[in-house]
């Protein structure tokens, strides 16, 4: 492959003024669309020697064969006709976004003559007005039936008014107090309309003037003896009371702001908005992103803040948008969205206070959303056995690896050396066969890799040794040979792991590695990865695999050295356990503790000259 472009622009022929560049197949289909405030300084990056580049952007520029660009009078507009182009030619290189939706939303259809408030899952409904998402149908209906006490509006289907406004009497709902709309008789179709349009400035954030409104009118009643009425009003503030309690007050109550929490990995993205009116959290949508490009963490925020507003009413702009980090435009994203709202939109890092706390639990959310996103995936019948097919094609594999076992080297600056072993079989995780190993001598990654392989393999076709005794000879699960071995890393710990295979005598063992940085899969004694498809199920698979080696590494580890610290103090006499917590709670880890002099391990309560001495004599005593 040449390491140049055949159509890299010339010198000089890219502009440096703003616009929006746009790479073409061969085909003519646009592959990616992006902005740039300097077209030449940002589409020089793509032209850089091929072997400089990102995996994904190095296919993306070898699949295109052409690229043009538009010159623009100012970043604001590049940033609009960068919207406009992906909405309309949709790029498979640019981030695409799976809305969640399959959360339930209450909506109010503003364009009927009565407006009705119905429980849907269709955000397409013309001129209705959303709030939610819901996190289950119930919560929605709880709502309902709370709200419509005190907003008493059209809750029957659209046959069942227009039988009763034609026959002049009130529809099933309307006569058991379930519907307030102008078919129960009650109200006439402008009256309702108010009564709507209050319904509706409550979800949007006004409770605090209707819980006033209704406090008043509550005492007014009861001061005129009217108890009848006060104790309405009573009733309305309580439903008003139980809305507002199933939505905790976060921020200031005039705050009005949509809060991001965003989770990645190489290949896809998490996003959890949090919806913030009249400091209540009013709603929570959540995104997937599958990503082609590698992409920063602040391109990404300028990608999701451009889905998210690119198609809002200008109400649905709030004043303020909190977001991980600042995407390098912010600037320009700020006066986008002033135009669209026709107000001035702040776009702002959370940092500290309730903001930040809010910020933690959408990430968290997020968090959580991408773990279950690939679960998901991998759990899914039709996916995992597209992902073993997808495996044993891409791996040149005789057939399908039923069982699938991960390994993982984690430590500590050097020390604490663990390894972990995940079984994966049919695609699913087997918890009950995971096993973890301490290498307790070792020079380096590979040479742990080496080991502990080489540990494992030695147990294959080891018989039961209870079952042994009686003659049976059952195998364990332990003991049965996988199909195929997967190690985290690249070429060196391949290498190491092939090494183990071939001292151990075995074959029929199919062998690969994952490497993190550019999701790279790698074979024994080849000089170059296979790259599999951003979106193949095998490559979720492998990640599943390597994460949860990972984890389970992690795990033991943490395990080992929090037992190692207990045991090394607990060997000191006199040194008991509330004194042990002491001690860890004041430096912070026994590194520190050995550096101490005894005079500062001294200086806390309870610790005396004899035992200060004590604790640092066995601290800095050489290694017997």
């Amino acid at each position: 492959m040449a390491d140049q472009l055949p159509y890299k622009p010339k010198q000089g022929e890219i502009p440096t003024a703003p616009g929006v560049y746009r790479f073409r197949d061969r085909e003519g289909r646009i592959l990616y669309v992006g902005k740039a405030k300097s077209l030449r300084a940002r589409l020089s990056n793509y032209f850089a020697p091929l072997h400089t580049l990102h995996e994904r952007t190095r296919r993306m520029v070898t699949t295109a064969a052409s690229v043009e660009w538009t010159v623009v009078g100012s970043d604001v507009e590049a940033l609009q006709l960068e919207f406009m182009w992906i909405q309309e030619f949709k790029p498979p290189f640019n981030v695409r976004y799976k809305d969640d939706k399959s959360y339930p939303y209450l909506a109010v259809t503003m364009a009927d003559e009565a407006p009705r408030v119905i429980v849907t899952r269709n955000h397409r409904i013309k001129g209705a007005k959303y709030f939610g998402p819901y996190p289950k149908v119930w919560a929605v209906h709880d709502t309902i039936d709370l709200m419509i006490r005190v907003f008493p509006i059209r809750t029957c289907s659209d046959s069942s008014y227009k039988k009763a406004m034609a026959t002049g009497r009130p529809c099933f709902p309307g006569q058991i107090g379930r519907c307030g709309g102008p078919c129960s008789m009650t109200v006439t179709v402008s009256e309702h309309r108010a009564i709507v349009d209050d319904f509706v400035a409550f979800l949007s954030g006004g409770d605090e003037r209707f819980r006033r409104d209704l406090t008043r009118r509550m005492q007014e009643a009861a001061a005129a003896m009217d108890y009848e009425a006060a104790a309405v009003y009573r009733d309305k503030l309580q439903a008003v009371d139980a809305v507002l309690s199933k939505s905790a007050l976060v921020l200031s109550p005039d705050m009005d702001a949509d809060l991001f929490g965003i989770a990645e990995d190489e290949l896809s993205a998490a996003v959890q908005r949090f919806i913030v009116r009249g400091g209540r959290v009013r709603g929570v949508r959540a995104t997937t992103i599958e990503k082609e490009l590698d992409i920063s963490g602040s391109d990404l925020v300028d990608q999701v803040l451009q889905r998210v507003y690119g198609d809002a009413a200008s109400e649905d702009i709030p004043r303020q948008i909190l977001v991980p980090q600042l995407p390098e435009d912010a600037v320009e994203l700020e006066a986008w969205l002033r135009e669209r709202r026709g107000k001035k939109v702040r776009i702002a890092v959370a940092q500290r206070g309730r903001k930040a706390e809010l910020m933690k639990t959408a990430t968290m959310n997020a968090q959580q959303a991408l773990v279950l996103h690939k679960m998901r995936r991998t759990s899914d019948y039709v996916a995992r056995t597209q992902a073993l097919t997808d495996l044993q094609e891409a791996l040149g594999l005789a057939e399908a690896p039923l069982r699938i076992e991960c390994f993982d080297i984690s430590h500590l600056s050097g020390t604490n050396v663990v390894a972990s072993m995940v079984v994966f079989e049919d695609g699913l995780p087997r918890k009950d066969q995971y096993r973890s190993f301490t290498v307790p001598d070792t020079t380096d990654d590979t040479d742990s890799m080496n080991q502990v392989l080489l540990r494992r393999l030695a147990r294959l076709d080891d018989p039961d040794p209870a079952e042994a005794e009686g003659g049976n000879g059952t195998k364990r699960r332990f003991s049965y040979p996988p199909q195929l071995l997967v190690v985290d890393g690249g070429q060196p710990q391949v290498a190491a792991a092939a090494r183990a295979l071939a001292a151990s005598g075995r074959t029929g063992i199919a062998l690969c590695g994952i490497a993190k940085r550019l999701e790279e899969v790698w074979l024994p004694d080849q000089d170059f990865p296979v790259i599999l498809p951003r979106t193949s199920e095998a490559l979720y698979l492998l990640q599943r695999l390597r994460d949860e080696a990972h984890r389970f590494a992690i795990t033991h580890q943490r395990k080992r050295r929090k037992r190692d610290i207990t045991t090394v103090l607990a060997e000191v006499p006199g040194l008991g356990p509330a004194r042990i917590r002491a001690l860890l709670r004041h430096f912070g880890s026994v590194a520190a503790l050995r550096e101490a002099t005894p005079e500062e391990i001294r200086g806390l309560p309870g610790i005396g000259p004899a035992l200060a001495a004590a604790v640092h004599a066995h601290l800095t005593q050489p290694p017997r």
